[in-house]
Parts: structure tokens; C-alpha cells; sequence
């Protein structure tokens, strides 16, 4: 059943589509505006099985992050048919399948909570609503315990944050992302803080005075895509985190200060490179799509300058669509990758085609640029 609410939102996006036609954000050539190649990627996502991983065989993190990005671009682009099919992808989880829903182990696995609560916002159908809450709850249900925690994440660890803390640069996103839609879905403002105050906590671990972080404590590399979501996570957060929260302003101020590197740092070609602050390093896909999502999202709530970030958004936008080729797969995707203290260990990392790390950045961008 498709709600009113959903049929309010159709029409915000059919209107948005339409303006957003001039500037960086509009008169698109033939097949790279963000309606064709989101239409694209998306039916390419849909005619996948659930992507697995981890000995529990569940559901995958990218997939999570595929899904919620065309479940929003199908609402933003007001078609309802590619909607209800994206709903319809996860009638099998309220079934036998839900054995497929990950535990609240870690950043990884919990995160799949923040499909569910898509799902509740956009069909205010109450049974996504208590998977995705569940898995948010578990996140936080022994903050801070010290025993539960990385060897590296305890050192100068604050009081109440997440069990999951473990202080990598990618758990940024996965994290708050899962407490940003728990708000979003119930306006309870226990989770929104939760988010608030664990980046917060990784910014003053990971952020050096350049703007950029790294790996992890002991990982002293700009890794692209590890930054990348953690460019992806601030904007999501700050998409909804409230003027009054203590915690906003350091938050804006940080990733601004990121963003003003990154424009730095991008290549002529609109790509960034696997290690950002190495031109030497390959142009990677994943990194350049989350960046890029963070310019348009910096853009259009006003915490980037037009001027400046709507020309570097669009480069880097063409440059990603220059690499999906005709079945709706990226290319120059960097494979999952662990932390190492070792620059070439970056450098090796397999390039994959299709990859979900890839497709769901190119998601994020097209609903963006369609609001």
C-alpha cells in the first residue's frame, strides 16, 4: 500500500526535477542526466539477489546503501512502479528470509537497520518500523562498555557512545547513518544525538588539520572511499541533525573544513584518486560518487558555496557516468579493504566493475541532483 505521504513526496520530486534545470545542475547531454542514469543503475540493482557476506551469510552493507539510494530516487523521480518494486525487494525479509537480516554484531551488519526505516518513512507501513529501531537500539545497548570495545577505541573513549566504536573511518557513515534514520522515522531525539556525539568522538580521532582523515588511528593514509564515507556521513547528518543541537556547529565547521580539500584535491578529469593526496594512485569511483553526493548535498542546503562546489559536483558527476557502461556498471571500483599501515596495500587493491560500493554512491547523486 503506497501512502499519502508518499504520493506528497512523488509530487515534491516531479517539481524539483523540473527546477533543478539551470547552473551546474542542469542541461545534462544525452544520456548523463541524473534521471536516465539513475533509471539505469537502479534497474541494474533490482535485477541482482540479495548480496551476502560474513560467515552469518546476511545481507550485505553495500546492498543496504544501493537500496536506500534508489528507494529515494525512485520517490524523488516520481516513479511509482520502480518504487513499489523496491518496497516489494524486501517482502521476503518479513518472511522465511528474515534470517538473512544481519545481528547487531558490528558497524557492518547493524546498518541494514536503516533500510527498514526508509521503508516505514516512505510507506508508514508499521512493520519496517520495528527491524530498523531494533537494530538501532542494539547499537546503544551497552555504550561504551569497555570489553566490547577495539583495543584502539578504548584510549580516551567519551562516556556513551556506541558499542560498535572501533574508530575507522568508514564507521562513520555506517553508525550514524543507522541513528540519523531512527530519528527521521521517529523523531526522538535520543538518536540524533547518539549520532551527534559519535562523530563528534571520530572527528577528534581521525581528523587531521587538513580536513581529511585517516584510516584509523594507526593507518596514517587518506584512504578515498574511507573518506568518502565519511563525506557522506556528515551530509547526511547534518541533513537532519536540528539547529539547536549542541554538537551542530563543530559538525558543519569540520566537514566544510574537508570539503574545502577536497576541491582541492580533485583531479581535472573530476575524479579523486584512491589515496586522495596521491596523484600517482589510480582515479577510484566509490570515492569520487560519495564526495560528490557531499558537494551537490553541501550545495543545495546552503553549506557550499555554488559558485565554487556546483562546478567541481558536476565534473565529478560526468566523470562517473563516463565510467557506467551500458548494463548500469560503474567501473574503477576499489574493492572492501581493510586497514593497513602500508601504502601499497592501497595501490593493490583490486578495481572491480559492478561492484555495490560503486552503484550505490551513483544512486545518492541522482536523487541529489533530482531534489
Amino acid at each position: 500500500m503506497i501512502s499519502l505521504r508518499y504520493l506528497g513526496l512523488v509530487l515534491l520530486g516531479v517539481v524539483s526535477a523540473g527546477v533543478c534545470s539551470a547552473g551546474s545542475f542542469g542541461d545534462w547531454p544525452k544520456g548523463a542526466s541524473p534521471d536516465e542514469v539513475g533509471h539505469r543503475v537502479a534497474e541494474n540493482y533490482l535485477a541482482r539477489p540479495y548480496q551476502l557476506f560474513g560467515p552469518q551469510r546476511v545481507i550485505h552493507y553495500v546492498e543496504t546503501c544501493t537500496w536506500i539510494g534508489s528507494l529515494r530516487f525512485a520517490r524523488d523521480a516520481g516513479d511509482r512502479a520502480l518504487h513499489e518494486r523496491l518496497v516489494r525487494r524486501f517482502d521476503p525479509l518479513l518472511g522465511p528470509a528474515r534470517i538473512l537480516i544481519p545481528p547487531a554484531l558490528n558497524v557492518d551488519y547493524t546498518v541494514f537497520g536503516a533500510v527498514p526505516l526508509e521503508l516505514y518513512m516512505e510507506t508508514r507501513d508499521q512493520r519496517y518500523l520495528a527491524p530498523g529501531l531494533t537494530l538501532a537500539d542494539q547499537q546503544w545497548a551497552t555504550p561504551t562498555d569497555e570489553s566490547k570495545l577495539s583495543p584502539e577505541a578504548k584510549e580516551g573513549v567519551a562516556a556513551g557512545l556506541s558499542w560498535h566504536t572501533r574508530f575507522w573511518v568508514d564507521d562513520m557513515y555506517m553508525i550514524t547513518m543507522l541513528q540519523t534514520q531512527a530519528y527521521r522515522a521517529t523523531g526522538e531525539k535520543k538518536y540524533i544525538d547518539r549520532a551527534a556525539a559519535e562523530a563528534v568522538a571520530y572527528l577528534d580521532k581521525l581528523q587531521q588539520p587538513n580536513g581529511l582523515f585517516y584510516h584509523a588511528p594507526d593507518v596514517p593514509f587518506f584512504w578515498g572511499r574511507g573518506n568518502g564515507w565519511f563525506a557522506a556521513g556528515m551530509s547526511e547528518l547534518l541533513s537532519a541533525l536540528p539547529a539547536e543541537n549542541s554538537q551542530r556547529a563543530r559538525i558543519l565547521v569540520s566537514y566544510q573544513r574537508m570539503m574545502a580539500t577536497l576541491l582541492k584535491r580533485q583531479d581535472q578529469s573530476g575524479m579523486w584518486h584512491q589515496l586522495i593526496d596521491d596523484p600517482a594512485s589510480w582515479e577510484e569511483s566509490s570515492a569520487t560518487g560519495m564526495f560528490t553526493f557531499a558537494f551537490i548535498t553541501g550545495v543545495k542546503n546552503g553549506w557550499l558555496d555554488e559558485a565554487t562546489y556546483g562546478p567541481a559536483a558536476r565534473r565529478g558527476w560526468l566523470a562517473l557516468v563516463a565510467r557506467i557502461d551500458e548494463q548500469g556498471r560503474v567501473r574503477d571500483v576499489c574493492s572492501g579493504l581493510n586497514k593497513a599501515n602500508d601504502r601499497q596495500h592501497y595501490f593493490n587493491a583490486v578495481r572491480l566493475v559492478g561492484d555495490l560500493h560503486g552503484q550505490a554512491p551513483i544512486m545518492w547523486c541522482a536523487d541529489a541532483l533530482m531534489r
